[in-house]
């Protein structure tokens, strides 16, 4: 692939969103509704079979939206859910997607998975977006071209894949996948899945979009169902109108604080309230983005003026009026029922409902280290006193997917141009992330851009860089420098950024994260403090000013950028060295043994946080996410040994240190089968796969812990790890590392479907006494096929070749 000239790609025409949402014709036969487009075609007809089914059963927005995506609606509703009452939490829903959307470092597996079940074509839609692999360091031009110098390979290797599958494929500097997919594939109704924890941003626009991985995407694009434990329904009623610096980002900043990393755990978050109507459609996006930092399966909002606002000014009025022709469609039966309707019934309940006065929300800061650690900006000063947080800030970064909108940069050029009359530079390094190519011309355009680089702002690509650790710091702040950082992304685990654990990322809106670089001090609080300007006056920022879109449809931005659309083209050979470093095609797993598990012995027993960063960070071993192999150096290198509070370490049966990686790489070659030990919300924050395939590859079997996040356990499932749960959480203490441990019932509970009782069978290593320690387990039938085969892709594999 050429530099940033990606261009002359025959064929490569801008595919517009409702084309590119088309279902396979075999879709049609499900409807007998003739003058919808084909995606609403099917979903009317299936919400009809939801309400013939559940009868006036008053549902929530997600639940019709995700019951119309049922594959069998009768089965899926009514089996073990007391005749449909008691589907929450309940039911195995079996999904059909409309389409699956990947980034570029979780792309890789998921291409090498599908490729090993031999499909000329994926079964549904699907893109590549090329974002996680550029730096951000000196600027737009040079990152990107150095970003495509680096990882040509890669990015051969999907253009490839996408030209053989017939895959949309957006090229480096693009954009984010999120915002992308917020800009031309997410409408009213659709339900996706993507392959990064924060794709439910969709969810501004009234689309269900999920975060799985690579194996559940597979699974959707090999044309299987897709299983999902029916979740619970969290309500978040809002009321009232934001002002002042109050912004979208601080709902989910502040509910985040409310609920923590595991309280929207086995939920959909869906917003309602007359507080709605009072949010752009990016704001709703922003707030659901970071659903995922609850724990959230996904977040939703209605659809309303500012959604359909939106549609028109990302040149999709089709789409808009086809999401207004499917409202005023008549189904069966005369009743209000009968009408799709993008929002919730009257009288829906909710499991849990939270309401947010927008009027008394304020801004909030959360952080370091976790996304709930919220605080208010009127109390921030003060604790960040009381905790010795460091008072200078050393950068401000805006941007990202989560905080890129028009609406967002307008709002900062207010402020940026009240600095500059008075004659201010910011103090702090500041950093620009525009979404996508489009958000950045459209910004160029309009004269934004101009006004940030003027200021000293440095414009990075239209990419992920520092947010997922993609970040060459230009300020000489060396590992191990105790330092603050300000950004409006969605995730600030410690060392995430910039490699570095000492850097303490607290998160805020796109506004606040300005006003406090330019005074270049974490305590500065823009509603109450005065900077002193030049000419030794006192300055203080106006109130945030911006528009919710731009006053003509947005700018497509240059053609090199446009989205790579074509057929399946059958001859084209996938660009996969044999030597590569970097790309590697997959072996199938051993399936499970035709007995119960013996013989395993603990590698590690974690303490504390364990996150999918801790069990396969990102930064630069991204580029080895297609070589499964080399990216397994880097397996819970940076988990913390529960019983020496080492970073890293672990201990053969000898008595011998080593890192974990290599401890499991020596177990490994010793055919020596292994499990970890761990505390709560094991697997926490991305999506990525590799956090399960990485310890599978090595020889876990088990992981046990005292509660999981509900992607990463999904993704155990699919590679073959079975997670289990202590039925007792002081058990943790009766279990160490090098204890030797049996399972008893679990290949009885695999082979009835997930119905069974497990214990774990421990033997002290130094004493010899046994323990018998409870445990629990969410395996489904389905799930059980894919830990006895080995994985999901075996079975997948055999199916699809069959």
């Amino acid at each position: 692939m050429r530099s940033i000239d990606l261009a002359s790609r025959s064929g490569a025409v801008l595919r517009r969103a409702l084309q590119a949402q088309q279902l396979p014709r075999s879709s049609r036969q499900y409807s007998s509704v003739s003058n919808l487009p084909p995606t609403y075609e099917k979903l009317h007809t299936k919400y009809t079979e939801v309400r013939r089914v559940l009868g006036a059963q008053r549902l929530t927005l997600a639940e019709k939206i995700l019951y119309s995506h049922l594959d069998n609606v009768e089965e899926g509703l009514l089996t073990n859910t007391n005749n449909g009452r008691d589907i929450r939490g309940k039911a195995n829903l079996k999904l059909k997607p409309d389409r699956v959307n990947m980034q570029d470092a979780s792309a890789q597996m998921a291409l090498l998975q599908f490729m090993s079940c031999n499909l000329p074509q994926t079964a549904i839609p699907a893109s590549i977006h090329c974002d996680h692999l550029i730096v951000g360091s000196k600027g737009a031009e040079d990152d990107l071209k150095a970003g495509i110098e680096t990882n040509h390979e890669v990015f051969d290797f999907l253009e490839s894949a996408a030209k053989k599958y017939g895959l949309d494929f957006w090229a480096p500097g693009a954009g984010i996948i999120h915002q992308t997919v917020l800009e031309n594939y997410a409408v009213p109704g659709l339900m996706q899945l993507g392959t990064d924890s924060h794709s439910p941003h969709a969810g501004g626009l009234s689309t269900i979009t999920i975060g799985v991985g690579g194996a559940d995407a597979v699974e959707a694009l090999v044309g299987a169902p897709w299983e999902l434990k029916a979740p619970k329904i969290l309500g978040v009623r809002l009321t009232g109108k934001l002002s002042g610096w109050a912004s979208p980002k601080d709902v989910i900043l502040h509910l985040a604080g409310l609920l923590t990393v595991r309280g929207g755990t086995g939920y959909i978050v869906e917003y309602s309230g007359p507080g709605v109507e009072t949010l752009s459609a990016t704001g709703m996006a922003t707030i659901c983005n970071m659903g995922a930092e609850i724990g959230a399966t996904t977040s939703i909002f209605p659809f309303t003026d500012a959604s359909s606002r939106y549609l028109i000014a990302t040149n999709r009025e089709q789409a808009n009026k086809n999401a207004a022709l499917l409202q005023s469609f008549p189904g069966a039966g005369a009743s209000e029922d009968a009408y799709f309707k993008f929002k919730a019934d009257e009288g829906a309940e909710y499991d849990q409902l939270i309401e947010i006065d927008l009027c008394k929300l304020e801004p909030h800061l959360n952080g370091p280290a976790t996304p709930d650690l919220s605080t208010p900006l009127s109390q921030f000063k003060a604790t960040v006193k009381e905790q010795q947080w460091p008072e200078k800030l050393s950068a401000g970064l805006i941007g990202s997917c989560t905080n890129s909108s028009y609406e967002d940069m307008t709002r900062v050029e207010s402020l940026v141009k009240a600095a500059e009359e008075a004659g201010l530079k910011p103090k702090a390094d500041f950093y620009i992330t525009p979404g996508s190519e489009q958000i950045r011309a459209t910004l160029e355009r309009d004269g934004t851009l101009e006004t940030f680089t003027n200021a000293g702002g440095i414009l990075l690509s239209n990419a992920c860089g520092p947010c997922i650790g993609q970040w060459k710091r230009q300020d000489n702040v060396e590992k191990g420098t105790l330092n603050a950082i300000l950004t409006s992304y969605n995730r600030n685990f410690r060392g995430r950024n910039d490699g570095n654990p000492d850097t303490l990322n607290f998160l805020a809106s796109p506004e606040l994260v300005t006003a406090m670089s330019y005074a270049g001090s974490t305590t500065f609080n823009p509603l109450t403090d005065s900077l002193t300007t030049p000419d030794g006056k006192e300055f203080r920022f106006p109130e945030p000013n911006g528009l919710e879109g731009p006053k003509t449809p947005f700018d497509g931005g240059r053609d090199v950028f446009k989205v790579a659309s074509q057929p399946p083209s059958p001859d084209v050979e996938v660009a996969i060295s044999p030597s590569s470093e970097r790309l590697a095609l997959l072996e199938p797993f051993d399936a499970f043994p035709e007995s119960d598990l013996s013989g395993l012995r603990v590698l590690v027993k974690i303490t504390g946080k364990c996150t999918t960063d801790t069990i396969s960070a990102a930064g630069p071993w991204l580029k080895y996410k297609g070589h499964l192999g080399n990216i397994s150096a880097n397996t819970l290198q940076t988990a913390t040994n529960a019983e020496t509070g080492e970073v890293n370490a672990a201990y053969d049966l000898d008595g011998s240190k080593h890192t974990i990686p290599e401890l499991a790489k020596l177990w490994k070659e010793k055919n020596q089968p292994w499990l970890v030990v761990a505390e709560h919300n094991y697997g926490e924050g991305s999506a990525r796969e590799h956090a399960a395939l990485q310890p599978r590859y090595l020889g876990a079997r088990i992981i046990v812990c005292k509660s999981f996040a509900r992607i990463h356990e999904t993704n155990l499932k699919k590679q073959g790890v079975v997670p289990l749960t202590f039925a007792n959480e002081s058990d943790y203490d009766k279990i160490a590392a090098g204890d030797e441990v049996a399972t008893i019932g679990l290949y009885e509970m695999l082979q009835n479907g997930g119905q069974g009782e497990v214990k774990l069978r421990v033997t002290k290593k130094d004493s010899g006494e046994e323990v018998i320690i409870p445990v629990t387990h969410q395996v489904t039938k389905d799930q059980a096929g894919f830990i006895l085969a080995g994985s999901a892709l075996n079975l997948l594999s055999k199916g699809a070749q069959a």
